[in-house]
């Protein structure tokens, strides 16, 4: 029988709730709370929307089912039914389901083998558009959520909202702050979501429109049509690959030459409830007769070790047959690996590629 928490109990779990509304790493802790005056093995937050990745925080021992559940998700005849029926109160999930739906379900599949099973779900929908789902789940051998459990959580709802409210508004804040940041160190930048939505921009990226085109629906895209297919592919492989780019943008009348950077925010940077995914910063290149290193260029352009060792000997003004004969390789694999680097990098030609291999700098 599930003990009740005595009152300082419940008011040191509501504490946590609001601290991790202010601090997004405080969450796991603020969970693990709960869990423990709930007899359940783990809790978990999703982040659902249609238009943006999936996201989620959890317990530390919650992480293998994280994984799982950001697997197949979309393949999970429970997750659908809590995102289709959006309960406004903690409920047994099973109850949502029949027999046969739970056997098949692959997320159930994963509980099981885990030793977890009978989840309890509630939703929130958030202004943005996006519905949070809190998920927490008991280890098979203390069977199902009594109600005692339930009417726990239930009390604890009505913070766990709030604080996810105020945590989505103060995300944007701190997004915001740290692009004004840069601006005052003259670095042009913008937070986006895992999407491509924009979410705040500083003056100094505003004010480049002949770089940077908004979108209808709050996306962004480059002006340049190279560097702008590099820019989209870039935010589509974000979500599972977490991807640093850096794009090379070419000069124009008035305007040097750019390399648009985009970083993942993680860990204590990337709030669930704020949707920051990305940062995109521009920097000028600066003219000079040294090549990066291959490490540098492996990170700059998301270039192979391979692909970044031939970069570096045709920047030194080899040809093909030479940089081939230098590191040993055949020259049919360099013709190969050179019309990667040039996919990769937007440029077409070898004299084009040298000009940007020696202006380009890593992001600092």
């Amino acid at each position: 029988m599930l003990e009740v928490p005595r009152d300082e109990e419940a008011f040191a779990i509501v504490d946590r709730i609001y601290e991790a509304a202010f601090a997004a790493e405080q969450w796991p802790g603020a969970l693990e709370a709960t869990s423990a005056i709930t007899r359940s093995a783990s809790g978990s937050i999703f982040m659902i929307s249609d238009h943006s990745p999936l996201r989620a925080i959890g317990e530390a021992q919650a992480e293998p089912l994280i994984d799982a559940f950001m697997a197949d998700w979309k393949f999970s005849e429970s997750v659908q039914r809590m995102c289709s029926t959006q309960p406004a109160s903690f409920v047994r999930v099973d109850d949502f389901m029949t027999g046969d739906e739970i056997e098949r379900d692959p997320i159930y599949a994963w509980a099981r083998d885990f030793g977890v099973g009978s989840p309890v779900c509630t939703s929130i929908p958030m202004p943005s558009g996006e519905l949070v789902l809190f998920v927490f789940q008991r280890w098979l051998k203390d069977g199902k959520y009594d109600q005692a459990a339930i009417d726990l959580l239930n009390g604890l709802r009505p913070h766990l909202a709030r604080a996810g409210l105020v945590a989505g508004r103060l995300g944007l804040e701190r997004a915001r702050t740290a692009v004004s940041i840069l601006s005052e160190i003259e670095l042009p930048a913008a937070v986006m979501s895992g999407s491509g939505r924009v979410l705040t921009v500083n003056r100094l990226l505003e004010d480049m429109k002949d770089v940077f085109i908004p979108q209808a629906g709050g996306g962004m895209v480059l002006a340049d049509l190279s560097a702008n297919a590099l820019f989209q592919q870039a935010i589509m492989h974000n979500a599972d690959h977490r991807v640093v780019r850096s794009i090379p943008v070419p000069a124009v009348e008035g305007r040097p030459a750019l390399i648009v950077h985009l970083l993942p925010l993680r860990r204590a940077a990337h709030d669930i409830f704020s949707g920051a995914d990305i940062l995109v910063a521009a920097t000028a290149v600066s003219i000079s007769a040294t090549v990066p290193s291959p490490n540098i260029l492996s990170g700059l352009f998301d270039l192979t070790p391979a692909e970044a060792r031939l970069a570096v000997v045709l920047a030194s003004g080899r040809s093909v047959q030479e940089a081939a004969l230098e590191i040993g390789i055949a020259v049919k694999s360099a013709r190969t690996y050179l019309d990667r680097i040039f996919r990769k990098t937007g440029t077409s030609r070898q004299s084009q590629l040298v000009a940007l291999l020696t202006s380009a700098r890593p992001f600092s």
